[in-house]
């Protein structure tokens, strides 16, 4: 069985075991993360960081965990919004004037972050920020605000981005940076620069598929598959050094099991992690409460949203294209994580690697 490294209490024992199996199956590299209490009580990983298994993954290893990004994101929202400076039943118009057209005057900020708003369409210009918040807010919804839901992809990270810089003055990854990432200590980037390039794990297409992979076009609002014309984000550009310089705040942050749990343990634990608060009890609330149940009509299965993620039971988070996952439990004060460079294809191949890593921290947990 694959050598781990790390450190886990003994009673999450079962954590480290379940990386050694995934390492000794499917995985070339990963990492695997237990929080309670903002604190960590698991923190391991192994494998390598190259196809060719020559790297070895170190503590410090990084790599792109895709839509796992939108829980950091939806982050920086609950943290302004919990210091009064964002009114989450508010139009995005009260912040983003030029939105407040093609009939979305009435759009509330909680559309957006609930996936309710209707403008899932496809992305033409990853690397043009500028361009394409443009285009979203003279963009008509495709469903009344509210009514349905439907993934935002990739426009998710535009709109709360863009939002978020209209408050702040601040890209969203340079807010991500100055107030979550900073004080935590964590190793996370949404805008990845150079000095960090020797550390990143390379993203590894799904057995018998290239670097061509891309993740799946969304469907229509009747549940059809759209004709697609927006750009299609593939396994060599999620690998691109354009990727990492850019900031695609739905998509493309870096980091690891470790940071992705420390961040995401603070609204697990009340509002802080490791002796730092970032939000009040109350702040954390919404990442729980759900807003919309029912069909998504973008991911076809159905769905709870609540304020930027994926209601589960009594959990909640969001998980990224090729396997990455997050799952916070306020009730027990628990947050996992797990991250890893090889990806599987969940049309091909059924994928519980990030469950089965969750599962393993509920045993202990009990």
């Amino acid at each position: 069985m694959t050598e781990i490294e790390g450190f886990c209490e003994p009673r999450f024992a079962a954590v480290r075991d379940a990386l050694a199996t995934l390492l000794s199956k499917d995985d070339v590299g990963a990492s695997a993360a237990v929080y309670i209490d903002g604190e960590p009580v698991a923190d391991v990983w192994g494998g390598y960081a190259d196809a060719d298994r020559s790297v070895s993954w170190e503590r410090d290893t990084i790599v792109g965990v895709n839509s796992t990004s939108k829980n950091m994101t939806a982050l920086c929202a609950l943290v302004l919004a919990d210091r009064g400076e964002l009114d989450l039943s508010a139009p995005v118009a009260a912040y983003w004037p030029e939105f407040a057209s093609a009939g979305k005057e009435d759009l509330l900020v909680r559309h957006v972050l609930s996936h309710t708003a209707g403008l899932p369409a496809a992305v033409e210009e990853l690397y043009d920020w500028e361009g394409t918040t443009a285009g979203l807010a003279a963009q008509a919804p495709e469903w009344e605000p509210g009514t349905a839901a439907g993934y935002h992809a990739l426009t998710f990270g535009f709109l709360v981005g863009e939002i978020v810089r209209r408050i702040t003055g601040r890209s969203l990854g340079d807010f991500f940076a100055d107030e979550v990432t900073k004080p935590l200590g964590a190793d996370f980037h949404i805008g990845l620069s150079a000095e960090h390039d020797s550390r990143v794990a390379p993203l590894i297409p799904p057995p018998s598929l290239t670097d061509e992979y891309a993740s799946s076009a969304p469907s229509g609002p009747d549940g059809a598959r759209r004709e697609y014309t927006g750009v299609l984000v593939r396994v060599k550009d999620a690998n691109s050094v354009a990727w990492r310089r850019a900031q695609i705040p739905a998509v493309n942050g870096f980091g690891n099991a470790r940071s992705v749990a420390l961040v995401q343990s603070v609204l697990a634990n009340q509002g802080s992690a490791g002796g730092v608060r970032l939000l009040s009890p109350q702040g954390c609330e919404p990442a729980w409460q759900e807003l919309f149940h029912g069909e998504d009509r973008v991911l076809r299965t159905p769905m709870s949203w609540a304020v930027g993620f994926g209601k589960f039971g009594n959990t909640f988070g969001w998980g990224g294209w090729g396997g990455s996952l997050i799952m916070s439990d306020p009730g027990s004060r628990m947050t996992v994580a797990y991250a890893m460079n090889q990806m599987i294809d969940r049309d091909r191949q059924e994928d519980n690697r990030g469950m089965e890593i969750i599962m393993a921290a509920y045993s202990g947990l009990h």
